[in-house]
């Protein structure tokens, strides 16, 4: 194989991992200090490359944000695949708990789910396809765990899982909008903890509560 073949392949290769690397980073910097107070040399100092090299990947400061927003969201999805495959539906309510504790050791993360999901809701926004795909899978993963519950006799047998894991996403993003807007006063993880303790009462086969 000669250097002329290789070479484009490995800019390319170099380049996805560069573009991780700032990925990365600025979730970093975003979730410790904020979008808006997060200035773009810092994150491409972070990298070691110049804010002209950084802006070589991502052509602005929202284009990293999306960018960002699906790293998340990314993340967020293999943990919830780390819950074994026979997990109880207590287990799963309790981990919706964990999950929102997961966020708040990184407000800035909250702040910037709030401001992408407002731009989600203009269908011609590159936030709009990227957040109803996160719910689409979302709800999907979310149901097929509460179905799993179902079947190893955890979870009433009446359950809508679907309807659930909906409820359930909702209130969350829902309390991380009055989290931000109440300046961080909200006690979010005890508000997802009470929403959960009353799903549990209702759909747990052993009537019990969290």
């Amino acid at each position: 194989m000669t250097s002329s073949t290789r070479g484009p392949r490995g800019s390319y290769s170099v380049g996805v991992a560069r573009r991780q690397k700032i990925v990365e980073a600025a979730a970093r910097r975003f979730a410790q200090e904020g979008y808006h107070r997060t200035a773009l040399t810092r994150i491409a100092e972070d990298v070691g490359i110049t804010e002209g090299g950084l802006l070589h990947h991502f052509r602005s400061k929202k284009h990293l944000l999306l960018a960002v927003m699906e790293h998340r969201f990314s993340t967020e999805a293999e943990w919830w695949s780390r819950l074994p495959g026979d997990v109880g539906g207590r287990e799963i309510l309790r981990a919706m708990v964990a999950a929102t504790e997961r966020h708040l050791a990184e407000p800035g993360l909250i702040e910037l789910f709030v401001l992408t999901s407002a731009e989600a809701a203009d269908p011609a926004s590159a936030a709009h396809a990227l957040f109803a795909e996160r719910y689409e899978r979302a709800v999907d993963a979310l149901a097929r765990q509460l179905g799993a519950a179902m079947g190893n006799g955890t979870l009433r047998e009446d359950t809508d899982c679907r309807a659930v894991a909906r409820e359930c996403i909702a209130v969350s993003d829902g309390l991380q909008l009055q989290w931000v807007i109440s300046g961080g006063t909200l006690d979010l993880a005890g508000a997802v903890h009470t929403h959960a303790d009353r799903i549990a009462r209702t759909v747990l086969a052993d009537g019990g509560g969290l």
